[in-house]
């Protein structure tokens, strides 16, 4: 796993830059070079970036417009996700963006309500999460003691589905259908402190589908995300697996709600 503070688009960018410039170099004035002096025997470093430059060039263009994995660290979105889950992430959902600058250059679509996103932490930038989207710009959230999320004034219906269980989390299961997505949330206390805020333009509301263990929007360091910090929508499951623990095999390949 890579720690947070490197930031893995900065690094693909350099060495695809630098294996580039040394197979450009090696193409217009390197390789003439031994041509007019007869040598054959090829520098070890023009042999390593001839061989990796398109295979750096490649991921890096996948990793900034098309999907990226992201490990699922911590139990903020179970029943959704479990820790251990590796989902694919649509980069181009919410539009494609420059690797490092994260500059806007193709508006694709914005998040809607119910979608399961990976953001970038507002106060640090290399740290990703991941989270439900449940407010979107010029909403009116309230959350109250009955665990029920009200939009605009309207309660977000809620249904009991059964319970919840496992090394870590206990608790009572629901279904919530959050615009047109139908998803899982887990309540794992009887109290909750309410709160009312109002989604500032041009940013998103986020909250964990483990609401009571959910480092989410609610907090400050969090708050509402601009969409500036979007890194794209989570689709699917494509691994589960813990290192004490043999591969979930029955969360591989489903779709995320």
């Amino acid at each position: 796993m890579v720690p947070d503070w490197v930031n893995l688009p900065l690094v693909f960018v350099i060495i695809t830059a630098a294996t580039g410039a040394v197979v450009l170099l090696d193409r217009f004035y390197l390789r003439p070079q031994r041509e007019a002096g007869n040598v054959t025997e090829v520098p070890a470093y023009v042999d390593f970036s001839r061989g990796f430059f398109p295979i750096f060039a490649v991921i890096l263009v996948l990793r900034s417009f098309v999907f990226e994995p992201y490990r699922i660290p911590s139990e903020s979105m179970v029943p959704t996700l479990l820790i251990g889950d590796f989902v694919v992430v649509n980069k181009y959902s919410y539009g494609l963006r420059l690797p490092v600058t994260n500059t806007l250059i193709w508006e694709t679509g914005a998040p809607k309500r119910g979608d399961v996103a990976v953001f970038r932490k507002p106060e640090e930038p290399n740290v990703n999460f991941i989270k439900r989207v449940v407010g979107l710009p010029g909403d009116r959230l309230d959350y109250g003691s009955d665990h029920v999320l009200r939009v605009n004034g309207e309660p977000v219906a809620i249904v009991r589905t059964g319970t919840f269980r496992n090394a870590d989390n206990e608790g009572l299961l629901f279904d919530e259908t959050l615009g047109d997505v139908v998803h899982p949330i887990l309540i794992q206390t009887t109290w909750t402190k309410p709160f009312t805020r109002i989604v500032g333009p041009d940013c998103y509301f986020m909250m964990g589908d483990n609401r009571d263990r959910s480092h989410d929007s609610r907090y400050n360091d969090i708050g509402c995300v601009p969409s500036e910090n979007l890194v794209g929508r989570a689709t699917r499951i494509w691994l589960s697996w813990q290192l004490w623990d043999m591969p979930r095999w029955g969360r591989i390949g489903n779709k995320i709600q």
